[in-house]
């Protein structure tokens, strides 16, 4: 699981990043460019959002080691008007999570229990090239949304929402959120990504003009 954590938190990382290029949230001379994947990235070099991701990362690799996170969502809003004008979101599916947790559960209850059989069953196992061909075409797709994107008005900043399960260890820092939601938003779901462990799906919302 560890591995396949590694590479989904790495994932969300350049997420991230590409985000942030491709929408014009910060100029793009603020960007270095870097080859992941196969592909030329561009990641931040503005030291605030370095900082600000660098925190961010470091939490979520402890969680999703852990299996603690269900969601992370990328929520642009616009500085004139302080209303959230995209969001990005990945969702996080831990196969046998649940199997585990009922397998511990069943451990004690009575002996005759009839075994459930309600969690996805793994993912054939996949080979590295197969993973990252298929995180390939997520970003090609993340780059490709400026074609159905409405452009951005104005200054934007950003805010990076992790959901992560109840009974998770958050730091001092960490502030409770609402969910940042688009109103009366438009709704596109883009590809996933899976690994033996995990599966990621990838679903944007954004703002339709008045």
């Amino acid at each position: 699981l560890a591995g396949s954590a590694k590479l989904i938190a790495e994932f969300f990382q350049y997420s991230i990043n590409t985000i942030l290029f491709q929408r014009g949230v910060y100029p793009a001379e603020d960007f270095t460019a870097v080859k992941k994947y196969g592909l030329t990235m561009l990641v931040s070099s503005d030291d605030q959002v370095k900082a600000y991701i660098k925190k961010i990362m470091s939490q979520l690799d402890k969680w999703m080691v852990h299996g603690k996170i269900s969601k992370l969502v990328v929520v642009i809003t616009s500085k004139d008007t302080g209303e959230h004008v995209e969001r990005w979101q990945f969702d996080v599916q831990i196969f046998n999570k649940s199997s585990k947790k009922a397998s511990a559960k069943k451990a004690t209850d009575k002996e005759n229990a009839v075994p459930e059989n309600d969690t996805p069953a793994p993912a054939p196992e996949k080979t590295d090239a197969e993973i990252q061909a298929e995180i390939q075409s997520i970003f090609r797709q993340i780059t490709a949304s400026v074609t159905f994107l409405p452009q951005l008005e104005g200054d934007c900043t950003f805010n990076v929402l992790v959901y992560a399960d109840a009974d998770s260890d958050v730091p001092m820092e960490w502030g409770d959120s609402d969910a940042k939601e688009i109103k009366n938003g438009e709704k596109v779901q883009l590809r996933s990504f899976s690994t033996t462990n995990h599966r990621v799906d990838t679903l944007v919302s954004y703002r339709v003009g008045d």
